[in-house]
């Protein structure tokens, strides 16, 4: 990936991120913005969004989302100035759902075993015979 769509990029989804915060709540429940993926010609950019709530809040969540998407797009058109801005299409993101047993399992962990210390080696010195 070019440096530019890095930069292209981040910036989307910084202000994408500012939009939701400030103009677009929805009720009982986090909205996040995990990723975002333009393509490579940025005629679209598919968001990754996360949602913390109930399982029918989240799929309720990306409806509201991508039927307020035209007013999202102007909104982030007016803050990035770009040749041509890409058309967003909202995913949800399950990723921390599932890292979240996987954390659970890694804190239930028992603690390491201490290192035994080695038993030293007692030099051997010659015997002498008289």
């Amino acid at each position: 990936m070019s440096l530019r769509v890095q930069k292209v990029r981040e910036l989307i989804r910084r202000e994408l991120s500012a939009i939701l915060e400030k103009d677009f709540r929805i009720e009982n429940c986090l909205v996040t913005i995990h990723d975002v993926n333009p393509t490579p010609d940025m005629r679209q950019c598919f968001v990754y969004v996360g949602v913390i709530g109930k399982p029918h809040q989240q799929d309720a969540a990306i409806e509201k989302l991508t039927k307020a998407r035209g007013a999202i797009q102007r909104d982030l058109y007016k803050r990035v100035k770009l040749r041509s801005s890409p058309q967003l299409f909202f995913r949800l993101d399950k990723s921390v759902e599932r890292g979240v047993p996987l954390l659970n399992i890694i804190d239930n962990l028992p603690p390491p075993l201490p290192d035994l210390p080695e038993e030293e080696e007692k030099p051997q010195t010659p015997s002498s015979k008289e």
